[in-house]
């Protein structure tokens, strides 16, 4: 097997996060090429999209040459060949809880925290079009969605209950990314926010 990243990359991060759970050590366990979109844009080379079309990052190539795209996907697949640490959910109420958690974050913090990022940051300036407007409107929505999950968080220890899992990954790189690139921290009022995110940041995967 094979995994393809990209340097600083937010999907990317969270497959390594995953695999840091899991154990799986990267160019030991696994095999990995990570691509910089600044310099060599290797994703974009006719030997990577005929591995996927779609040109995106993070992608895991099987031995048999089966190419499994989006973090998501390659997460799953990992979790079914290594069962321990469970972290997409026990039994199909944990499975439910996690994958609804999950997308949530996606939704409600990872995805606003990319359209700031690529609507405002002076990074994208020629690259992709930008709009202003729209992302001003979802910083103001992750900003929102922040006090939102301060205010959940007041429940569980974790994103979807008890135990650390994917869910919790997700919200972890969007507000990394939210904090690095966007210069948006945790509020200080937000006591369960920061106590969840000191708890996640402090486990020996957050630096993978």
């Amino acid at each position: 097997m094979k995994l393809y990243l990209l340097k600083n990359g937010v999907n990317p991060r969270r497959v390594r996060i995953f695999l840091a759970e899991k154990r799986v050590r990267l160019g030991t366990d696994l095999p990995f090429e990570e691509f910089d979109m600044e310099e060599n844009k290797g994703h974009k080379q006719l030997a990577y999209l005929a591995k996927n079309p779609m040109g995106t990052l993070p992608a895991l190539e099987l031995d048999d040459g089966t190419v499994i795209a989006e973090s998501v996907a390659i997460c799953r697949y990992v979790e079914e060949m290594i069962t321990e640490p469970v972290l997409m959910g026990r039994g199909a109420l944990g499975a439910a809880t996690v994958e609804m958690w999950n997308r949530r974050m996606e939704l409600e913090l990872l995805l606003p925290t990319i359209d700031v990022f690529v609507h405002t940051h002076p990074f994208w300036v020629g690259r992709r079009p930008q709009i202003a407007d729209w992302g001003a409107a979802r910083r103001t929505h992750l900003v929102d969605r922040m006090k939102w999950l301060d205010g959940e968080l007041q429940a569980h220890p974790f994103i979807a209950g008890d135990t650390y899992s994917i869910a919790d990954i997700t919200a972890q790189v969007a507000l990394l990314t939210a904090r690095g690139a966007l210069k948006l921290a945790i509020p200080d009022d937000h006591v369960h926010l920061a106590r969840w995110y000191a708890a996640v940041s402090s486990r020996p995967s957050a630096r993978a």
